[in-house]
Protein backbone atom coordinates (compact mmCIF):
# COMPACT_ATOMS: atom_id res chain seq x y z
CA UNK A 1 0.00 0.00 0.00
CA UNK A 2 1.47 3.27 -0.92
CA UNK A 3 1.14 6.13 1.25
CA UNK A 4 1.63 8.67 -1.58
CA UNK A 5 -1.94 10.14 -1.86
CA UNK A 6 -1.72 11.28 1.45
CA UNK A 7 1.59 13.05 1.50
CA UNK A 8 -0.23 16.48 1.43
CA UNK A 9 -2.57 15.93 4.53
CA UNK A 10 -1.73 17.73 7.17
CA UNK A 11 0.22 16.28 10.43
CA UNK A 12 -2.06 16.71 13.86
CA UNK A 13 -1.68 16.78 17.18
CA UNK A 14 -4.42 14.60 18.87
CA UNK A 15 -5.41 15.10 22.62
CA UNK A 16 -8.51 13.42 24.83
CA UNK A 17 -10.99 15.94 25.07
CA UNK A 18 -11.59 14.53 28.89
CA UNK A 19 -8.38 14.81 30.11
CA UNK A 20 -6.25 16.98 27.32
CA UNK A 21 -3.63 14.23 27.89
CA UNK A 22 -1.39 13.63 24.71
CA UNK A 23 -2.58 11.10 22.48
CA UNK A 24 -0.47 10.87 19.51
CA UNK A 25 2.04 13.61 17.22
CA UNK A 26 1.17 11.65 14.14
CA UNK A 27 -2.72 12.25 13.43
CA UNK A 28 -4.58 12.86 10.30
CA UNK A 29 -7.47 14.01 9.33
CA UNK A 30 -9.62 10.74 7.65
CA UNK A 31 -13.14 9.78 7.08
CA UNK A 32 -14.48 6.26 7.70
CA UNK A 33 -14.42 4.39 4.74
CA UNK A 34 -17.57 2.77 5.30
CA UNK A 35 -19.14 5.77 5.71
CA UNK A 36 -17.57 8.72 4.26
CA UNK A 37 -19.82 11.24 6.13
CA UNK A 38 -18.04 10.52 9.29
CA UNK A 39 -15.06 12.40 9.99
CA UNK A 40 -12.50 10.76 12.10
CA UNK A 41 -8.77 10.65 13.05
CA UNK A 42 -5.98 8.31 12.60
CA UNK A 43 -2.65 7.66 13.09
CA UNK A 44 -0.11 4.67 12.51
CA UNK A 45 1.17 4.19 15.92
CA UNK A 46 -0.30 3.32 19.05
CA UNK A 47 -1.50 6.42 21.23
CA UNK A 48 -1.20 7.09 24.84
CA UNK A 49 -4.65 7.18 26.64
CA UNK A 50 -6.53 6.17 29.35
CA UNK A 51 -9.77 6.69 27.95
CA UNK A 52 -12.07 5.47 25.08
CA UNK A 53 -11.23 7.82 22.34
CA UNK A 54 -12.01 5.68 19.51
CA UNK A 55 -10.55 2.24 18.38
CA UNK A 56 -7.83 -0.04 16.71
CA UNK A 57 -8.33 -2.07 13.18
CA UNK A 58 -6.43 -5.56 14.63
CA UNK A 59 -7.52 -7.57 11.35
CA UNK A 60 -8.44 -5.44 8.16
CA UNK A 61 -9.95 -6.88 5.69
CA UNK A 62 -8.67 -7.79 2.19
CA UNK A 63 -10.87 -5.06 0.48
CA UNK A 64 -10.13 -2.32 2.72
CA UNK A 65 -6.01 -3.07 2.56
CA UNK A 66 -6.36 -3.06 -0.92
CA UNK A 67 -8.20 -0.06 -1.15
CA UNK A 68 -7.00 3.63 -1.20
CA UNK A 69 -6.04 3.97 2.51
CA UNK A 70 -3.59 5.45 4.43
CA UNK A 71 -2.33 2.63 6.93
CA UNK A 72 -3.32 4.36 10.06
CA UNK A 73 -4.85 1.51 12.29
CA UNK A 74 -5.80 3.73 15.75
CA UNK A 75 -8.87 5.70 15.01
CA UNK A 76 -9.64 8.16 16.65
CA UNK A 77 -13.40 9.58 16.93
CA UNK A 78 -14.06 13.34 16.42
CA UNK A 79 -15.94 14.13 19.06
CA UNK A 80 -13.39 12.39 21.36
CA UNK A 81 -10.69 14.58 20.61
CA UNK A 82 -9.16 17.62 19.83
CA UNK A 83 -6.34 18.65 17.19
CA UNK A 84 -3.96 21.25 16.32
CA UNK A 85 -2.19 21.46 12.76
CA UNK A 86 1.41 21.05 13.81
CA UNK A 87 4.21 22.91 12.00
CA UNK A 88 7.51 22.34 10.48
CA UNK A 89 10.84 23.08 11.41
CA UNK A 90 10.54 26.81 10.59
CA UNK A 91 7.58 27.10 12.09
CA UNK A 92 5.63 29.29 9.60
CA UNK A 93 4.12 26.10 7.52
CA UNK A 94 2.04 23.11 7.93
CA UNK A 95 3.90 19.90 8.71
CA UNK A 96 2.54 17.68 5.72
CA UNK A 97 2.70 13.63 5.59
CA UNK A 98 5.19 13.73 3.06
CA UNK A 99 7.72 15.62 5.51
CA UNK A 100 7.50 13.47 8.20
CA UNK A 101 10.23 10.86 8.26
CA UNK A 102 9.69 7.24 7.97
CA UNK A 103 8.44 5.41 11.37
CA UNK A 104 10.60 2.65 11.25
CA UNK A 105 13.87 5.04 11.07
CA UNK A 106 12.88 7.77 13.68
CA UNK A 107 12.11 7.35 17.23
CA UNK A 108 8.44 7.72 18.57
CA UNK A 109 7.84 11.75 18.63
CA UNK A 110 7.13 13.57 22.08
CA UNK A 111 7.12 16.89 22.90
CA UNK A 112 10.52 16.97 22.94
CA UNK A 113 10.04 17.19 19.30
CA UNK A 114 8.26 20.20 18.60
CA UNK A 115 9.69 23.55 17.60
CA UNK A 116 9.26 26.57 20.22
CA UNK A 117 6.66 27.80 18.05
CA UNK A 118 4.66 25.05 17.71
CA UNK A 119 5.23 23.93 21.28
CA UNK A 120 3.20 27.90 21.71
CA UNK A 121 0.25 27.40 19.67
Amino acid sequence: MSTSNFKNKCVTQVNCIYCDSLLCMRGMKAVLLADTEIELFSTDIPPNSGNVVGYHVVAPCKPCLLSCNNGHFWMFNSEAVSTINRLDATGQNLLLWGDLPELEGSDDESLDSLSEEEYLR
